[in-house]
């Protein structure tokens, strides 16, 4: 049985819709909770198969509230890639994974978006992902991928929404299981809030059942790319 640890940095978010699809392939994970009272970040690879770094809700890394466990994460991000082992960034763990691979950051607002992506011929081949999908994006800040980045999808004013470096390192901006209570939850787990939560709840709630089946197309792609099967 493969096994994933995957770094929670708010109680709410979780990872969704990508829990079942982990559980229907015997994938393992397990959640560590580092901003949780006796919580901390693993120091080294120990046993897992492979490392998921998720959101963190109005956390930032160079604005905002900034994440304390930013350091540690970052190291055992390294640490991980180091082992030839994957790893996989939601929000902000997509920010955390794609400074570990050299590239840069820069301040955005805290935003909550439901948008249509749009694929490069990458991720329908890597992903397969249809031409155009639609993503739920709640995070601060924003990424300057590293010259090695390949895009796999961006978003309608074309920046970013998704990455990979090499077969082992994923970045996704926007969350690939989003469930809309679980982002009502996050929403409500922090004072500081975007605009429009409720416009984009509603779309999210809209969006549910393609978001779900987007996310069935590409889980047994993403899976085997990153060696998880």
């Amino acid at each position: 049985m493969k096994k994933i640890c995957v770094i929670q940095h708010a109680e709410a978010e979780f990872l969704g819709l990508m829990e079942d699809h982990f559980e229907g392939r015997n994938i393992r994970f397990i959640y560590q909770r580092p901003f949780a009272a006796g919580g901390a970040v693993p120091r080294q690879v120990e046993d897992y198969d492979g490392l998921m770094l998720l959101g963190g809700g109005p956390y930032g890394l160079v604005s905002g509230h900034l994440l304390p466990s930013f350091t540690p994460e970052r190291n055992l991000t390294q640490a991980f890639l180091a082992a030839g082992l994957p790893v996989i960034g939601i929000g902000l763990g997509a920010l955390i994974l794609n400074s570990t691979l050299g590239g840069g950051i820069e301040e955005a607002p805290l935003r909550f978006m439901v948008e249509t992506a749009r694929a490069t011929d990458a991720g329908r081949t890597v992903m397969a992902w249809p031409e155009r999908f639609t993503t739920a994006l709640y995070l601060r800040d924003r990424p300057i991928l590293p010259r090695d980045a390949e895009l796999l999808a961006v978003g309608s004013d074309g920046t970013p929404l998704a990455f990979r470096v090499g077969t082992q390192a994923f970045g996704f901006l926007f969350h690939p299981g989003a469930k809309r209570g679980m982002l009502e939850d996050l929403i409500m787990e922090f004072d500081d809030t975007p605009d429009n939560t409720v416009d984009s709840l509603e779309k999210l709630g809209a969006a549910q059942v393609e978001i779900a089946e987007t996310l069935s197309e590409s889980m047994p792609s993403l899976v085997r790319i990153a060696g998880l099967i």
